[in-house]
């Protein structure tokens, strides 16, 4: 009888844990294109790419288009994620990211809060991993160019990574505006409140944009 309960508790207890994965697993496009294919070798743990060639993919990809479909889901997401943060709901903080990076893995939000939550849990390899494709995702962009003019801004395909960028920075904004129509101007204030102003080149926004519309 003892055996037997604990031949059902183990069974039960694996079960939960294999349901518990299911729901955790980040969906990774099915395309037969470059995006999609990059998403699955991340996601196998090769994380040795070119961030700044993946990040341009995306915008190339029919995956773009659902992710702009599910604009709605995706702030929902976000704030259930921001949500589940106040309280310390570690499970569901992994579930939600996960499930916010299968609709659009180039955000650096989720793979940010991701990788910090596995830290947490002690989840050392998965932490490992997501800081890396954060981070790889993040000096694709600020390593090419200085941000101090238009001609050297970054390169940005999502005005969400503009946004990221100067949150890492931890400026806060002032003014946002167009400078010679390719160009994001944002003036900030810094921690001294010192005013600086930044720039991010946003020739691929408009790129995304218009495929959108070719597909």
């Amino acid at each position: 009888m003892i055996k037997h309960c604990f031949t059902t508790l183990i069974f039960l207890f694996n079960f939960t844990i294999a349901i518990g994965q299911s729901e955790t697993e980040i969906k990774v496009p099915e395309f037969d294109d470059s995006f999609s294919k990059t998403v699955q070798i991340l996601e196998n743990g090769k994380t040795d790419i070119d961030y700044k060639s993946f990040r341009e993919s995306f915008i190339e990809s029919k995956q773009f288009k659902i992710a702009s479909e599910k604009s709605s889901e995706f702030r929902d997401l976000k704030k259930q994620m921001y949500r589940q943060m106040s309280e310390s709901k570690y499970d569901s903080i992994i579930s939600t990211t996960k499930k916010m990076l299968s609709i659009d893995y180039t955000s650096m939000t989720a793979h940010k809060i991701l990788r910090q939550t596995y830290k947490i849990v002690g989840d050392s390899i998965n932490a490992e991993k997501y800081k890396t494709i954060q981070f790889g995702l993040l000096t694709s962009i600020v390593n090419n160019g200085d941000g101090k003019s238009c001609e050297n801004g970054w390169s940005v395909i999502q005005i969400s990574e503009e946004y990221f960028i100067l949150n890492m920075l931890g400026v806060e904004l002032k003014t946002q505006s167009i400078d010679g129509g390719i160009c994001d101007r944002m003036e900030v204030v810094d921690e001294n409140r010192e005013t600086k102003v930044y720039y991010f080149e946003i020739s691929n926004v408009f790129k995304g944009k218009e495929n959108l519309k070719e597909k």
